[in-house]
């Protein structure tokens, strides 16, 4: 398929709370460093970023831990597009933190979330976050604890103006009920994608019976495991479509539902524009047949 002139408007809205975004949108997290570990040219990643906005994107995903020895996500996302668009929606991510070398911190207990917000808001020179999400750790992923002191932490945040929206991230089903409980989720974002985390697909239903969207992240990412049948079923469609198996799975993604948002990231220019036209890419229903067994056989 061909990516020019198409925009991140070909597929379609979806509204996160009071606003309205394109289910297309960008991943800041690649942007700090290259494939490489080598830190990414500032100028580089500040024109991907234009770019991105200039191809209609309107979602940006990133967090105040994503950075490199040279490079901040949040920092270079104000270099790049502030003053901001009225229409941009800007979804960070608090629970986990680094230390200035890089290192793993514990994660935030619910005292130390304000902190966090305010080092985004900081970063990003905002008076107040659009979305934040807060994550948690493997851990807890299944299940096993509650997020409810947290979650409760953030809600105040909210109440008190920081904070515009609330999702969760890295969450089991309990975790969306408990939060629901508390204050309004507005997205849900976990690992997911053609053959990776198949369990989630009951999750994707609930958030989308509540109006609750779905932000796989790392959707372009085959299965780990993936084995050459999966991934020839993929070029395949990808052929008769003339696109890259890439394009493929976004697209395949953002077919499991209209409150599925895809944030892909990238620093290259080219791999942003073959990104942003996957959201043009309409699989016929044969097509989801075969991909859809690729999936569930992880």
């Amino acid at each position: 398929m061909t990516a020019q002139m198409i925009t991140a408007t070909s597929a379609g809205t979806w509204q996160l709370g009071d606003r309205t975004v394109n289910r297309l949108g960008f991943g800041a997290m690649r942007l700090t460093s290259n494939a490489d570990g080598a830190a990414s040219d500032r100028d580089g990643a500040v024109t991907v970023l234009r770019r991105a906005v200039e191809l209609g994107v309107n979602h940006i995903d990133t967090a105040a831990f994503y950075f490199s020895p040279l490079r901040s996500a949040n920092e270079l996302i104000n270099r790049a597009l502030y003053p901001y668009p009225e229409d941009l929606v800007i979804t960070t991510k608090v629970g986990p933190g680094r230390d200035p070398s890089g290192n793993w911190l514990p994660a935030a207990r619910p005292e130390q979330l304000r902190g966090q917000v305010e080092e985004n808001l900081r970063q990003l020179g905002r008076d107040h976050l659009d979305v934040v999400n807060l994550r948690i750790g493997a851990n807890l992923r299944r299940g096993s604890e509650s997020i409810a002191e947290r979650f409760g932490a953030l809600a105040e945040l909210r109440d008190a103006g920081l904070i515009r929206h609330l999702g969760i991230s890295n969450v089991a089903p309990e975790h969306l009920a408990e939060a629901q409980a508390i204050a309004p989720v507005v997205c849900v974002q976990n690992q997911y994608g053609l053959g990776v985390h198949p369990e989630d697909d009951e999750l994707l239903r609930v958030c989308g019976e509540q109006g609750v969207a779905f932000v796989p992240f790392f959707a372009i990412a085959g299965s780990p495991g993936g084995g050459s049948v999966g991934d020839d079923r993929v070029a395949e469609v990808a052929r008769a479509h003339d696109a890259t198996p890439a394009q493929v799975r976004l697209a395949w993604s953002l077919h499991r539902g209209s409150h599925v948002l895809a944030i892909p990231g990238t620093g290259n220019p080219d791999h942003l524009t073959e990104n942003v036209a996957a959201g043009a890419l309409r699989l016929t229903p044969d097509e989801l047949a075969i991909l859809d067994a690729v999936h569930v056989a992880g």
